[in-house]
């Protein structure tokens, strides 16, 4: 089990929904906090792990649970 804080369910959104609402949930979170992140979009792959990149964050992993796609990610300072 990881050690996310929160999760969020963007199962069924679609491209940028699932950065823009990631983003704005790591507003709110302290520095160093993670994040679950559920996501069936296929451009979540690519998406999620750039956007953590350029926003220095953390993604501490990344993986399929059945249908959708698990990412967590830590909030970078």
């Amino acid at each position: 089990m990881d050690d996310a804080e929160q999760t969020l369910d963007a199962t069924g959104l679609l491209c940028p929904l699932p950065v823009l609402k990631a983003r704005k949930r790591l507003k709110s979170l302290s520095d160093g906090a993670c994040l679950r992140v559920l996501a069936d979009d296929p451009a979540a792959i690519i998406d999620i792990p750039h956007f953590c990149a350029e926003a220095g964050h953390a993604l501490v992993s990344q993986g399929e649970d059945g249908a959708h796609q698990v990412y967590v990610i830590r909030k970078g300072g």
